[in-house]
C-alpha cells in the first residue's frame, strides 16, 4: 500500500472518528417516562430502546475506527488479523475500519450466527 493510499485511509478514518465523537446523541430519549398513559410509556420505552441501540452501534464503530487508526500507526493496517494476508483495497475502501479479509470476516459472521451444535457438526466435531 502506498503512503498516499495510507494517508487517504487515515483521513477517512479520522473524519469518521470525529463524526462519531461529535454526534449529537438524543440522550433525552433515554429518560424514563413516568406518564400515567400506557401508550405514552410504551412509546417512550420503544424510543429509549432505539436510542440505546444507536449509542451501542456508534460506540462499537468508534472502537473499530480507533483500532484501525492504531493499526496505521503500528504499520499493520491492511493486514488481516485472522490469516495475516493483505486485505483487498476494495474492501478497505468500503470498510476502512475492517480488520479482517472478506474470507475471515465471512467465517466469523457464520460462527456468530450458527448455533453451537450446528457449528460442531459443520466442523466435524459432532460425536
Amino acid at each position: 500500500m502506498t503512503k498516499t493510499e495510507l494517508n487517504g485511509f487515515r483521513r477517512a478514518l479520522e473524519t469518521k472518528r470525529d463524526e462519531l465523537e461529535n454526534r449529537n446523541s438524543n440522550r433525552e430519549a433515554l429518560a424514563i417516562d413516568t406518564s400515567p398513559e400506557d401508550l405514552d410509556r410504551i412509546q417512550s420505552a420503544s424510543n429509549r430502546d432505539w436510542a440505546m441501540g444507536n449509542l451501542e452501534r456508534d460506540s462499537n464503530r468508534l472502537r473499530e475506527v480507533r483500532a484501525a487508526l492504531h493499526r496505521i500507526d503500528a504499520g499493520t493496517f491492511g493486514i488481516c488479523v485472522g490469516c495475516e494476508e493483505g486485505i483487498s483495497a476494495k474492501r478497505l475502501a468500503a470498510v476502512p475500519w475492517g480488520s479482517s479479509c472478506i474470507v475471515c470476516q465471512e467465517a466469523a459472521d457464520r460462527d456468530q450466527t450458527m448455533p453451537p451444535g450446528e457449528m460442531d457438526t459443520a466442523l466435524g466435531l459432532a460425536a
